[in-house]
């Protein structure tokens, strides 16, 4: 075909054939809407997802108004679709260290974020605040912080004292690195594989909730040295 052929008018339609309608530009926005909405579906569901951090059971590593991205190819996406509930194959497995988003076991609902401790089969107790998984002493995260100076007996609570317990086959044991000041594992157990939701990657933003600083305030409500850092 030459480059006048390109140019050529079209050939006349077929005596009887109804012209063609043309399309509305309503119609198109709403085409161009809705595949918008199915990819912010599938990367919501299949990617990533942003969670806000309510409470300090995180910090130093996290603090209440923290804004993160949990990826979740990582681990492969949980799909919960109808009768569907099945998870894709991920790159690699959860590992000690991991901070994860997961379901709360005793209310589905919601969601919490803490690190990981130990994974099937493994076997984790502490000692005075000495974490041990498998025998081998674990230490505490970089921003973990301590703000009970008092070491509980584990007669009393399994905050400071507990185990050694061994992690049911697909199952995994959480802490907060706000060791005093958090719910986890300690208390309510083990948390299912299928309930992992991501592994927390970015704070993407950080406002800081102080009833001291006016709402309006923005260059003092955000924590601008937070924002886009690596969840570690």
């Amino acid at each position: 075909m030459s480059v006048a052929d390109l140019d050529s008018p079209l050939p006349p339609l077929p005596p009887g054939t109804p012209p063609p309608v043309p399309r509305s530009s309503f119609r198109e926005t709403i085409e161009l809407v809705a595949v918008a909405l199915l990819l912010a579906f599938m990367l919501r569901t299949l990617v990533v997802q942003a969670f806000r951090i309510p409470t300090g059971s995180m910090e130093d590593t996290l603090l209440v108004g923290d804004f993160l991205l949990a990826d979740k190819f990582t681990f492969g996406a949980r799909i919960d679709f109808g009768p569907i509930h099945t998870r894709l194959p991920g790159l690699r497995r959860p590992r000690t260290g991991d901070v994860v988003v997961f379901r709360y076991p005793l209310e589905p609902d919601n969601d919490f974020v803490k690190r990981l401790i130990a994974g099937p089969g493994q076997t984790v107790r502490m000692e005075d605040r000495r974490l041990y998984v498998d025998d081998v002493f674990i230490p505490d995260a970089p921003n973990a912080k301590h703000i009970d100076p008092q070491v509980l007996p584990g007669v009393l609570s399994p905050r400071d004292n507990f185990g050694p317990l061994t992690v049911p086959e697909g199952h995994y044991f959480f802490m907060g690195d706000n060791r005093e000041n958090s719910r986890d594992s300690r208390e309510w157990g083990f948390v299912p594989e299928a309930d992992l939701i991501g592994r927390a990657m970015t704070i993407y933003l950080s406002w800081n909730p102080d009833g001291g600083i006016p709402w309006f305030d923005l260059l003092h409500k955000l924590r601008w040295n937070r924002l886009f850092r690596s969840v570690r």
